[in-house]
């Protein structure tokens, strides 16, 4: 028959691991006794746990496989000795059954890969930078994953399950097969983690069954350089909103991401030093980023003051109130004015690097800082602290009279 032994938290005013067995050893911790242990009498397979507290509740330790494992029994009074006994006898015969009574019990509470996703996506989601990823997250697996994995308990998943999702998607759309299997296996990270699987099968163990993946860099396609300012003029001659308009503009005169410019505020323009001051968390890189604005820049909020609708946005929506500009709001707009097939409104990024490499003598770190990328390694941006300012507003100057002059900019 499998040992069994009962513990007891021991108060030496106590007398009741007495009513139960025999004291069996005392444990100290920082030189004050914790812990004593009890035996019931004839069973050997009970400890009672007595918390400083006072309050009381049954363990049943026992060895599976070799490793002691400790199984709650439940609270006395409200289980008494003959209960625990019996559920102790239950575990036993479970054991020498060749059975794991606490594996048993955790598969009665054994979520489904659906339940796992969302509880994944719970944890993970404080460290993302935004709402719109965490909604990706999940419509990614909905989509792709939860046909085949949604349902089925997260232990009883294979290799074979997670490569019916992936297959089909593998050669066809690479890139989505890749988010893909990584929140698959994140999320069975995840159930690895809390101990409801002892493998990740969506790991390395299904490479073999998968065609090497191409990697592919893709581009945001670009205007050439030379062609900026003739498509800003295009867009001004457009019929859209003047929010939508003056946006784009700023976001071209800027270099910034349309996320910054679409979500600019008026408390972060500072008119007299000429700088939009982005805070960190509306940045790609987790820090603060200083905009040099030149003076069509600055014509361009002149002109976006009669927007104010009391939100503090420089370019609001004039569908919801309140709202910044939508990203499909601008790609409308280049796509009104046949653009679209020839830029994205990223590109225009691109096409200001390329104008700044090509047509000024600017030093390459003046150029990225423009951009807001990082620059040298974390050892060189360590030592490096200036974001140095007054050359990119050198830059940016250059760069606000190359596109709405149409000089060379050089």
């Amino acid at each position: 028959m499998l040992a069994c032994s009962v513990l007891f938290l021991y108060s030496p005013t106590s007398n009741v691991g007495k009513a139960f067995g025999k004291h069996v050893a005392t444990h100290e911790r920082k030189g004050k006794e914790v812990n004593t242990i009890w035996i019931v009498r004839r069973r050997r397979t009970l400890y009672l746990n007595v918390a400083k507290g006072g309050s009381k509740s049954w363990i049943q330790r026992v060895t599976i496989d070799g490793k002691r494992r400790d199984i709650g029994l439940g609270g006395y009074p409200f289980v008494g000795l003959a209960a625990a006994r019996q559920k102790a006898l239950h575990n036993r015969v479970a054991i020498a059954a060749g059975r794991d009574p606490l594996a048993e019990r955790r598969r009665s509470t054994m979520p489904t890969f659906a339940v796992a996703a969302r509880r994944t996506c719970e944890a993970l989601s404080p460290g993302w930078r935004n709402r719109k990823h965490t909604i990706s997250w999940m419509q990614t697996l909905e989509r792709h994953a939860f046909p085949v994995l949604g349902g089925m308990t997260v232990d009883r998943i294979a290799r074979e399950d997670v490569l019916r999702v992936l297959t089909p998607i593998w050669a066809s759309r690479p890139e989505t097969a890749r988010r893909v299997r990584q929140r698959i296996r994140a999320t069975l990270q995840w159930a690895w983690a809390h101990g409801y699987v002892t493998a990740n099968v969506a790991g390395e163990g299904v490479d073999g069954a998968l065609p090497k993946m191409r990697a592919v860099k893709a581009h945001f396609k670009a205007l050439p350089y030379s062609e900026v300012g003739d498509a800003l003029r295009a867009v001004d001659g457009s019929r859209a909103s003047l929010a939508a308009k003056l946006c784009l503009r700023f976001i071209v005169l800027t270099a910034a991401r349309s996320g910054e410019a679409r979500g600019a505020r008026w408390s972060e323009i500072d008119v007299t030093a000429r700088e939009w001051r982005i805070p960190a968390g509306r940045m790609k890189a987790p820090n603060d980023h200083r905009v040099p604005l030149s003076r069509p820049a600055l014509a361009v909020l002149e002109q976006a003051r009669v927007l104010d609708d009391g939100s503090d946005l420089v370019f609001p929506s004039n569908v919801k109130r309140g709202a910044p500009l939508s990203d499909m709001t601008l790609t409308k707009l280049l796509l009104t004015r046949g653009i679209a097939d020839r830029a994205t409104v990223h590109g225009f990024r691109s096409s200001f690097r390329d104008w700044a490499s090509e047509c000024t003598g600017t030093p390459h770190a003046v150029m990225e800082l423009s951009l807001a990328h990082r620059v040298g390694s974390n050892v060189e941006q360590a030592y490096a602290r200036s974001d140095l300012l007054a050359k990119r507003c050198v830059l940016m100057e250059r760069w606000g009279a190359f596109v709405t002059e149409g000089g060379s900019g050089g």
